[in-house]
């Protein structure tokens, strides 16, 4: 019997933790974070953590935290995989904002089926990372942990690739889209001022885009040419 929906949504909230605060190494992701990513209360997520446990999916510690188990790893990564995949279908196919895709993919990732799956990846020529520019899990579960700069890392006044957006919220999206802040634009940061918390971004040299110290840190650049 395939997992439920509750169970693929904990295994991959758990996953996401790990590979967002560096837990690779088999570090625990704390009760409460967990909690809070999932928006319910330490004690249901503490319940549902001891039925993972005991299906051998996680390693719960009282009091620490909870890690997965290599079958809760591969089972999250898969998990991943589908979401990701349904969001670049929906945007490269029925032409639908990266806007509005995050929570259409939340609901169809626990019903495509495995074939499904591989029919959208080899039909979108097997993509490597999803329209926010996220890594796909390969069918095995693998996937490429790139490392990248942020807005706030990367040299000033050098052409960069904006490659990746971490924080999927519509609002913010569309805010990026209208100022064509999305993946494979080429930019430059011109200048940064934390007193005044904000970025100062150029698409073009008459086109400077001020964004906030805490906007900055979510776009995910690679080395321009």
């Amino acid at each position: 019997m395939p997992p439920s929906s509750t169970v693929e949504n904990y295994l991959k909230a758990i996953y996401q933790a790990e590979m967002a605060h560096g837990r690779e190494d088999g570090a625990l992701v704390p009760m409460g974070r967990l909690a809070s990513a999932l928006h319910v209360v330490p004690g249901t997520a503490t319940t549902m953590v001891k039925a993972l446990a005991d299906s051998g999916l996680v390693r719960y510690e009282p009091y620490a935290g909870v890690r997965l188990t290599p079958a809760g790893r591969k089972l999250a990564a898969l998990v991943l995989r589908r979401h990701r995949l349904i969001e670049l279908f929906l945007v490269k196919v029925l032409d639908m904002s990266w806007a509005e895709v995050h929570d259409e993919a939340e609901r169809l990732e626990h019903a495509a089926s495995d074939r499904l799956i591989d029919r959208i990846d080899a039909m979108l020529g097997r993509p490597a990372v999803d329209p926010h520019g996220d890594p796909i899990p390969d069918p095995d579960g693998a996937i490429a942990r790139p490392r990248y700069q942020s807005l706030l890392t990367c040299p000033l006044d050098t052409p960069v690739v904006l490659t990746r957006v971490t924080d999927q919220d519509a609002a913010f999206l569309r805010f990026l889209e209208r100022h064509d802040l999305t993946p494979g634009q080429s930019i430059r940061v011109a200048a940064r001022d934390e007193a005044a918390d904000h970025v100062e971004v150029c698409i073009a040299p008459d086109r400077p885009v001020m964004i906030g110290m805490r906007a900055a840190a979510k776009l995910l650049v690679a080395p321009g040419s």
